[in-house]
């Protein structure tokens, strides 16, 4: 088996891949019927509504991702995700029984988006933490671009059917889909042999948990700059349900099956960046920089095609320079933390990067209903490019990059001495050992004197 589907070869994986790819291709129809439903039924074309429907379902993950870290050091996974899957299962169909029977009105749909955003802030650290008990650690850069692949081949799926859907049986009908659509992945993880499962290491149960978990981060300069730049461009530049509709409905005038395409069309770009990030064994901060620059550059180009053919085909740079990103931000917080910690690391990477999205979303909505499409496409353009200069900025000196263009051979060379980054990743591991340490000696001196 090629290096780009290695993992597939691993019986809990390939579970796991096929479960996902279904529930996946469920959910991006639920996320173009919700806007749909809310753009062209609930509201008056308005970009607000649908940026408020958007920030319910995500303000979630600001508030509660943190604490659903530690929920997943500590706790089976496994069990865990059967839970926020039943759940989600039965959120889809409860709203989509609403639409068909006709009660459905804008804030049944906030309550359902909010329900949702909590269920998915409980799953999502347990989610991305759990391919690390399906492969070998050798194999989770490549089990992460996988499922990024996963997520964006149902993206070219989706989309494109639920516009279908819509035209032909109504907009009830997608929620009742993604509903069943949950039952993919519970299968999966039931049939799944437990004797192979890596089993992580668990944190155990004690106070101060998520405080241990940001000092981590702290100590870790290079988690750190790869954070502000998924929240930032995660804030206001990954709005893509937003910003293709307000642009499918306010610029071009078409309806629910062109949106659904535009979808699929920037799938394709998403795909290939998942693919490519799949055959990659290590993965490096400035890969993380370079392609939130080129991200910045995508939408920019974006914004300005004057017709929808145009703006289509534009999509796909613009996916594959936003899953390189994603993907190698996400590889790269994973495989550099310390196993114990990697639950609450990467709830404080969702936290951040969707978390953001209640606080951008509105804003984008706000600046499409005011200034037009274009300029809310604009704002998270704008903001890829400001950070990632600056990012790169601070790389090079803290890093004491060596920086040099070639021109007989036209390419940009980095280099920068490896023990940089491995030195800042070894010394915050030491300190968390050594803390964990100091407070398990602490607790147990107080048995002591408790039993004198």
């Amino acid at each position: 088996m090629s290096r780009t589907f290695a993992s597939l070869s691993i019986y809990n994986y390939r579970l796991w891949f096929a479960g996902a790819i279904v529930s996946n291709v469920g959910t991006w129809m639920q996320r173009v019927a919700q806007d749909w439903l809310v753009l062209t039924v609930l509201s008056q074309d308005s970009g607000v509504a649908v940026g408020i429907v958007t920030a319910l379902q995500f303000l979630p993950f600001l508030l509660l991702t943190a604490w659903a870290g530690v929920l997943a050091d500590r706790v089976d996974q496994r069990k865990l995700l059967l839970f926020t899957q039943s759940a989600s299962a039965a959120l889809g169909i409860g709203l989509g029984a609403l639409v068909l029977l006709g009660h459905v009105q804008l804030w049944h749909v906030y309550i359902f988006a909010l329900l949702l955003g909590i269920v998915s802030a409980i799953d999502a650290p347990a989610r991305q933490t759990f391919v690390a008990e399906l492969v070998p650690t050798e194999n989770l850069p490549n089990a992460v671009g996988l499922n990024s692949a996963s997520f964006n081949a149902a993206r070219l799926v989706g989309p494109a059917v639920a516009g279908l859907v819509i035209a032909w049986l109504g907009i009830g009908w997608v929620f009742i889909v993604n509903g069943f659509t949950f039952i993919a992945t519970i299968l999966a993880l039931l049939a799944m042999r437990s004797s192979e499962l890596a089993g992580a290491e668990r944190a155990p149960r004690k106070k101060g948990q998520i405080r241990e978990g940001f000092r981590y981060v702290r100590r870790r300069p290079d988690i750190v700059v790869v954070l502000i730049i998924v929240s930032v461009v995660g804030m206001l530049g990954l709005n893509f349900q937003l910003t293709s509709a307000l642009m499918a409905r306010t610029e071009f005038g078409m309806g629910p099956s062109q949106y659904g395409i535009l979808g699929s069309v920037l799938a394709i770009g998403s795909l290939a960046g998942a693919l490519l990030a799949a055959r990659r064994s290590r993965v490096r901060v400035r890969l993380v920089i370079g392609a939130a620059f080129g991200f910045g550059i995508a939408t920019a180009i974006n914004a300005t095609m004057p017709t929808f053919t145009l703006y289509a085909i534009t999509c796909i740079p613009v996916g594959f320079a936003a899953l390189t990103m994603i993907t190698s931000a996400n590889a790269m917080v994973q495989t550099t933390t310390s196993p114990a910690m990697r639950g609450r690391v990467m709830s404080l990477y969702m936290m951040l990067f969707v978390g953001t999205t209640p606080i951008g979303s509105p804003i984008v909505g706000w600046v499409g209903e005011e200034f037009g499409a274009r300029w809310a496409i604009g704002v998270g353009s704008i903001a890829a490019l400001l950070v990632s200069t600056g990012a790169a900025v601070w790389a090079v000196r803290y890093w004491r990059l060596d920086v040099s263009y070639h021109l007989h051979k036209p390419r940009l060379r980095i280099t920068y001495p490896p023990t940089v980054a491995a030195r800042d990743a070894a010394d915050a591991d030491r300190q968390a050992r050594e803390e964990a340490s100091s407070k398990i000696r602490s607790q147990q001196i107080e048995d002591k004197r408790s039993q004198a």
